[in-house]
């Protein structure tokens, strides 16, 4: 089965002291109300064809008439599929979710016949490292760059048109990929449709339409919340490919106010850490606090008694909860 980078780690939790938490303090992510969603929260969209996804992210905006959201990740109006969108205060996460492997299902056009072998070899030549320039109607300097294919699956030939899938990395070009596929076979390709179905930890599996949000909401202000509580994820749902690191509710306050987090405040973690990784600081409760950069490693962190574990980023939890 093909899988993103994130999704082929195999976390364990290190435990460096055990710890209980004061449930009078904080609360599961689990359980927040709805008005803190709107406050704080993701949806996985399904953006349509059309609009920008900045007018999508403004149609949700007045859809739960709010006075922020933010996107992910931007697609073509023409390209359909996973928006992450983010409400609220929860818009200073989707830096983070920009730089997450992303999965596309593309229908490509080619200009010549050629087998189904051929088609496949040349798909397959193109896994791992390739050369972009970025197009001309792009939002990045055009020079060429560096990017990684993680997998590219041919799903369907049908004479001149091929379905298949394709695992990479943040700001590969699909549009220029089938170009490189036609180039493998001397020849040429054009997009002719694009649907991303992964962008991190966001998939099609549990994506919404702009329609499925608006019944939701009404219902809501109608008194049932089953729906937009479906739809709403808790920020937490946007650091799934992170790795994390738990800490004391005793430290918990420090960190809310911006402080680095040291050894001595982490009760557990989870394995597979290197210094310099982007990390998910939580709570025992498993809330979000903040995003910071690891200054150690797993190992380290486990047997050190001194010394910052993670420096602070960005914070997202409030001041005087614990």
């Amino acid at each position: 089965m093909n899988k993103l980078p994130f999704e082929k780690i195999k976390r364990e939790i290190l435990v460096r002291k055990e710890s209980e938490t004061d449930l009078s303090k904080g609360r599961k992510p689990s359980a927040r109300s709805v008005e803190e969603l709107l406050n704080s929260g993701m949806i996985c969209l399904n953006k349509p064809q059309g609009p920008s996804s900045h007018q999508v992210s403004d149609y949700v905006k007045k859809i739960l008439n709010l006075n922020k959201c933010g996107h992910s990740g931007t697609l073509d109006p023409n390209v359909t599929g996973v928006l992450p969108v983010a409400l609220g205060r929860a818009t200073k996460i989707v830096q983070v979710l920009l730089s997450a492997g992303k999965e596309y299902v593309c229908l490509m056009h080619l200009h010549n016949d050629f087998s189904e072998d051929k088609i496949r070899k040349a798909c397959k030549n193109l896994i791992g490292g390739i050369k972009q320039l970025p197009p001309l109607k792009s939002a990045v300097k055009r020079v060429e760059r560096e990017r990684e294919i993680y997998y590219l699956e041919v799903m369907e030939v049908k004479e001149r048109d091929v379905l298949f899938r394709v695992g990479c990395e943040a700001g590969t070009y699909i549009r220029r990929l089938c170009e490189q596929i036609g180039s493998e076979l001397k020849s040429k390709a054009h997009m002719l449709q694009l649907v991303r179905t992964k962008a991190g930890p966001f998939d099609d599996k549990e994506m919404y339409s702009l329609h499925d949000l608006k019944d939701a909401y009404e219902f809501w202000k109608s008194g049932d919340e089953k729906l937009i509580k479906k739809i709403i994820k808790p920020i937490e749902f946007a650091v799934q490919h992170l790795p994390k690191v738990f800490v004391f509710d005793s430290a918990v306050d420090k960190l809310s106010h911006g402080a680095d987090l040291y050894v001595g405040g982490i009760s557990k973690l989870e394995s597979c850490i290197e210094k310099g990784d982007i990390i998910a600081v939580m709570t025992l409760k498993e809330e979000l606090i903040f995003i910071g950069k690891a200054m150690m490693n797993c190992d380290e962190m486990i047997k050190l008694e001194k010394g910052v574990g993670v420096r602070t980023n960005k914070v997202f939890m409030d001041t005087k909860i614990y």
